[in-house]
């Protein structure tokens, strides 16, 4: 494996040189640049970068903790995080904590030992002491999606509050009246947050919440399929299930048909967290989507505000409701919200 000191040979420059052509210094003429970059193509030269960590206190490297790389929704935030990190110099190491808070600090005692620059978090509960614990250490870190409350840590999440005022608003205006959900663990800020925002939207129409049209689910699919069966073994099941979370939301849909109901003629479907393959199903499913580009680019950005010495604000951004036909619209009715 060809060194340094072979490619400022082959190059016929110093050491230093070379060195400063691999960093970006400007004080390189265009000449010599030229040679260095054309000696290291042909040479096959690789930096090493751990070495190059050691000297600069830096790996450019940043660690990114999901709460469920399956959720197609965290999927897309990883991809978007990872492209964003991509255009600043930044590779990312993600890991996936299954919505299992003992598995995310594994996750972010591994990163950490790995010497990141920096971490975001999407946190599976309310705070454990190791991520207490990190937050108040030294190590830059951005929540993205979750947050842990009372924690001085920026956040960048979507506000769905007024989104699902508007799809409540909606499913009000086209007749229904007995609405449930399905709601993800208290212990998180979206699963307590989105279940506060429907109740408060179905009470400005004089609507109640009642305990048993509350299903507890745990943003997983078999748990969507669990809450469901309840509902629809009530007396007077509900008119619309709203799912707060995709994944949640494909269970009651498999629950649903397992009863030989069809959607929306018999019961209707709404779900937080619009992904691509709701357009595919029959009938397509009204949604509330997130910005999850603008999420993740947002997420890195004030990471790197942190790690470069910066102060970044929390960012909050809008949701949006999608109307699709699950909940008895008619075709002229499908329309987002912005």
């Amino acid at each position: 494996m060809a060194s340094i000191k072979d490619v400022a040979a082959e190059a016929g420059v110093s050491v230093a040189t070379v060195s400063r052509v691999l960093n970006s210094h400007p004080s390189v003429s265009p000449a010599a640049r030229a040679r260095v970059l054309a000696a290291i193509e042909d040479l096959g030269y690789r930096p090493n970068a751990v070495a190059r960590s050691l000297r600069t206190a830096q790996t450019r490297t940043l660690g990114l903790v999901i709460s469920d790389v399956l959720n197609p929704y965290f999927t897309a935030l990883a991809r978007s995080v990872e492209e964003a990190a991509r255009a600043l110099g930044y590779s990312v190491i993600i890991g996936n904590a299954d919505e299992r808070p003992e598995l995310q600090d594994h996750h972010v005692r591994t990163l950490l030992d790995r010497r990141i620059d920096g971490l975001l978090v999407s946190p599976t509960d309310g705070g454990s002491p190791l991520m207490l614990e990190t937050a108040r250490s030294s190590t830059p870190m951005v929540f993205v999606d979750r947050w842990i409350p009372g924690v001085d840590v920026p956040v960048v999440r979507a506000d769905g509050r007024e989104a699902v005022r508007d799809l409540v608003a909606h499913l009000h205006a086209i007749g229904h009246r007995r609405l449930a959900i399905i709601a993800g663990p208290a212990a998180t800020t979206t699963g307590s947050e989105r279940v506060e925002a429907f109740r408060e939207a179905l009470g400005a129409y004089g609507l109640p919440l009642p305990d048993d049209h509350i299903g507890q689910g745990d943003f997983q699919a078999d748990s969507g399929r669990q809450a469901t069966e309840r509902f629809l073994a009530l007396p007077e099941p509900p008119h619309v299930i709203f799912a707060a979370d995709n994944l949640m939301a494909l269970g009651a849909l498999d629950a649903i048909r397992a009863h030989g109901l069809r959607v929306p003629h018999d019961i209707g479907l709404a779900a937080f967290d619009d992904i691509p393959w709701f357009v595919h199903t029959d009938p397509p499913i009204t949604a509330i989507a997130q910005p999850t580009g603008d999420l993740g680019r947002a997420a890195v950005q004030a990471l790197v505000d942190r790690i470069e010495g910066r102060s970044p604000r929390s960012v909050t951004l809008p949701a949006r409701l999608v109307v699709r036909r699950s909940c008895g619209e008619s075709p002229t009715d499908q329309r987002s919200t912005t």
